[in-house]
């Protein structure tokens, strides 16, 4: 079974899409066919009902997905065991990382080992947290360097890199900007931007306000801080920022008891090899920490 087949089968299945699929995979639209077509040929079966412009799994489709996933990774897994055997490090390094993160903290960490290792082609993409940490589950890249859950659990593995504290924010002009310090009452009476509720940072707040017995009036969710940073800037509302992105187009509210922080690191696989390229991508990573401690 050619694994570029199901490749795109994945691709195809994972965005209902030829054409996204297709630019997914740097492909033209007709050879992402042509490849579906040589695996229903091969296995005997549709994998995909085309109606109109809507593309779902057949029963067939469903229940190949999840094995060519596993046959996906045990492939990738096998040629990293092989290439690391040379202990050499170059190849390609597929990371995850959030904007927030990719901005404010890996400019550094990238610019060292992009200088250390040009061997190693990066490839980064840009997801929210909850997505890259779906995305190491499912084998798609190595690793990710984003806002990590409070528990993590097997067969994920997290390492913290940075405390990010984190700013009741508001602009200069809103009601509660010149007040000495405010209370969660006062904030639960005016409205707020948060990042969306599956979030770690919009649970960090709402578990704050509930333990109080509140409930923050969430006017308009985004998981883009320098959007949420826009919103509040212009007088929309209060949110909650990291201190990294503190300037003067918002005020930073003193909150009676509250402290607010969140942890930023890696996420990786236990049960997927990593390659050399990997492990010093991580072990830069924990010098980054280490010459903040």
């Amino acid at each position: 079974m050619d694994s570029a087949n199901l490749q795109a089968f994945l691709a195809v299945a994972n965005s209902r899409s030829f054409s996204r699929a297709a630019e997914q995979l740097h492909l033209t639209q007709p050879a992402i066919s042509k490849r579906i077509a040589a695996l229903e040929q091969q296995l005997g079966c549709q994998l995909f009902d085309r109606i109109g412009r809507t593309i779902s799994l057949t029963e067939a489709g469903r229940a190949l997905k999840p094995r060519a996933e596993h046959l996906l990774n045990l492939l990738h897994d096998t040629r990293r065991a092989l290439n690391n055997l040379s202990s050499q490090i170059q190849g390609q390094l597929s990371i995850a990382t959030s904007h927030h993160i990719g901005l404010h903290r890996l400019p550094q960490v990238l610019r060292r080992f992009s200088k250390a290792y040009p061997g190693v082609a990066l490839d980064i993409r840009f997801l929210d947290s909850e997505v890259a940490h779906e995305q190491v589950l499912q084998g798609a890249i190595e690793l990710a360097v984003v806002t990590l859950p409070p528990h993590s659990e097997l067969p994920l593995r997290s390492e913290r890199i940075w405390y990010d504290p984190l700013a009741v924010v508001v602009a200069p002009e809103h009601p509660l900007a010149d007040q000495a310090s405010v209370n969660l009452r006062q904030l639960a009476d005016h409205p707020a931007v948060l990042p969306e509720s599956h979030t770690v940072t919009h649970r960090v707040v709402s578990e704050l306000f509930a333990s109080h017995a509140l409930v923050p009036s969430v006017s308009m969710t985004t998981n883009y801080m320098e959007t949420l940073k826009m919103l509040v800037s212009i007088g929309l509302a209060w949110s909650v920022l990291p201190h990294t992105m503190l300037d003067n187009q918002v005020r930073s509210l003193a909150v009676k008891g509250v402290t607010l922080e969140r942890e930023l690191g890696y996420v990786c696989h236990t049960g997927r090899t990593l390659s050399n390229a990997a492990h010093a991508f991580i072990q830069i990573l924990q010098q980054e920490r280490e010459t903040r401690a």
